[in-house]
């Protein structure tokens, strides 16, 4: 905003103030205090402004180094505690994990989104939004623990009360930790993130492997996710030093809530129906084919959640500070859809045909019935991240409603996919939502998206089917590889036929044009992170 050379001097610095640093005065009504200047400073975003897109492409290198660290870690994990416990210890941890991930919404309520995604914010607002946080972790903590005995019963599983009234405590910890997260968020203060997220991490997996060797079965698998958000908790408050006051009321905090308020609503319709597949095998099928689906979906899903709700911590303050210029808006979302639709299609091509080899190596051979199903779940990789950027596109937006309404749509198509393939069992539910998410989400998810706004649902079609050709390339030419090396070991036929499927799909993306352009892209960015621009 242009401020006219006729306001006065006072409010000239009061507009300052809300989008810069604070400075602290020396004399007369200048004067500050240290503690109410470092609460501005909290809030202050102007001064991002000057190099945001050095920002942009700084804070991305330093998340995606992070969800590198935290994806390796994740691996060691996996490899370690699939080969020290039972599909039967996954799977009970499951079933306590499926009800609680429908919980899990609350614990952000759409809050921390809206202080990162509001243009100008306060300290009264923010102090609102934590305790509106808190009390929502405490009441679903003592939900979990009185309905620790319905989820007992409902899978018919007594040693289930235990686990579901542990990790129901983790709401407590969550939960004090959203408005700091979301102001450090907004801060693009990415590196302090990465180094709580690794941390708490490696922690909770340490604590999750030496329980495991010593023989407590699934309680290593709670002491895993049991520590990590205490973990969390503790280093967030400690890095950084904002501190809510009393709850105050008039502070324009209501249409926080309300925007708050769809996110949660749409997220929560969209958990409970994603989450509906864990139920229903776990109840029909029992704990051991739920925790070969929920591994096998767990070697997919995984990393695609290390990565890409990260890297929507980014983009989302990035394009929310760009709601202002359309037409920036615009290209950072279709070059930022390019590369991960490229992406995607380039892995998905791999992972398909090598879907076996992959489970045998990660798992071992005790899981070998995961491998299909971890086949069938590597269609809906393609969808995942294409709907992961119209999320930031909607809420950089602010477009509560239009998230609703997808999340609804989206959630009913998501239940009845699983209801048609559940009589085929956990790998029929998997094949059912894959082609669900492909042939009827995508083309829901891209209209709703570019009904409005600068990005319009044609210009997301034409960015995602680019790169298809690229997809079908190398899952033909890993395919053919692999019947070649059908009777080799799994590690022989993974250390093969990946390189050559990825080495040609490099050789397609560079005598391409289409390709070629975003991978041009990619580079250029990568060499401005290194000349520090």
């Amino acid at each position: 905003m242009t401020i006219q050379s006729s306001v006065p001097d006072k409010d000239r610095v009061i507009s300052a103030a809300s989008t810069s640093p604070c400075v602290t005065g020396k004399t007369g009504d200048q004067r500050t205090s240290s503690k109410n200047c470092d609460n501005k400073q909290h809030f202050a975003t102007g001064h991002l402004l000057a190099n945001l897109k050095g920002r942009a492409i700084s804070s991305t290198f330093v998340t995606a180094s992070v969800q590198g660290i935290q994806f390796v870690l994740m691996l060691a994990s996996t490899m370690i505690l699939a080969r020290l416990l039972s599909p039967r210890d996954f799977g009970l941890v499951a079933m306590v994990t499926t009800v609680t991930g429908f919980l899990r919404i609350f614990n952000d309520a759409g809050l921390s989104t809206a202080t990162v995604q509001r243009e100008g914010i306060t300290h009264a607002q923010v102090s609102n939004l934590f305790w509106t946080n808190v009390v929502l972790g405490i009441t679903i903590s003592l939900l979990l623990a009185v309905l620790s005995p319905v989820v007992a019963w409902f899978y018919r599983e007594p040693r289930l009360a235990g686990v579901t009234l542990v990790l129901g405590c983790t709401f407590l910890f969550s939960t004090s930790t959203v408005q700091h997260m979301a102001l450090l968020k907004r801060q693009m203060r990415f590196k302090t993130i990465g180094l709580i997220q690794v941390s708490s991490a490696a922690t909770g997996v340490l604590v999750g492997v030496v329980m495991a060797w010593m023989k407590y079965g699934y309680w290593s698998l709670v002491g895993m996710q049991l520590t990590s958000p205490l973990v969390t908790f503790a280093l967030t408050w400690s890095f950084s030093r904002w501190r809510p006051q009393l709850p105050k009321r008039d502070s324009g905090t209501r249409s926080l809530l309300h925007f708050g308020a769809h996110l949660t609503a749409s997220s929560f319709l969209f958990s409970l129906a994603r989450g509906s597949d864990g139920l229903l095998i776990g109840r029909i099928y029992g704990s051991a084919p739920l925790g070969l689906y929920s591994r096998a979906a767990m070697l997919l899903m995984r990393p695609l959640e290390q990565f890409l709700p990260p890297l929507g911590a980014v983009f989302v303050p990035t394009l929310s500070r760009l709601q202002g210029q359309p037409e920036r808006y615009r290209r950072v979302v279709l070059r930022t859809l390019e590369v991960v639709a490229m992406t995607s299609f380039l892995f998905g091509g791999v992972l398909l045909p090598l879907s076996y080899p992959l489970t045998r190596i990660l798992l071992g051979p005790k899981w070998e019935q995961a491998a299909p199903i971890f086949a069938s779940f590597t269609v809906s990789a393609i969808y995942f991240p294409v709907s992961n950027i119209v999320t930031w596109l909607l809420t950089s937006q602010g477009r509560g409603r239009d998230f609703l309404a997808l999340s609804l749509i989206s959630s009913v198509f998501t239940v009845l996919s699983f209801l048609a393939g559940l009589p085929f069992g956990p790998l029929g539910v998997a094949i059912a939502y894959s082609t669900c998410s492909i042939l009827v989400l995508l083309p829901i998810l891209c209209y709703i998206a570019g009904r409005t706004g600068p990005v319009r649902t044609k210009d997301l079609w034409v960015r995602f089917l680019t790169h298809l050709p690229l997809c079908i390339l190398v899952f033909l030419v890993t395919w053919l590889m692999r019947t070649l090396l059908i009777d080799a070991p799994p590690l022989a036929q993974l250390a093969i036929c990946a390189p050559v499927g990825i080495f040609c799909g490099v050789i397609f993306i560079f005598s391409f044009r289409p390709e070629r352009r975003v991978a041009i892209h990619l580079i250029n960015t990568l060499r401005d992170l290194r000349n520090g621009r």
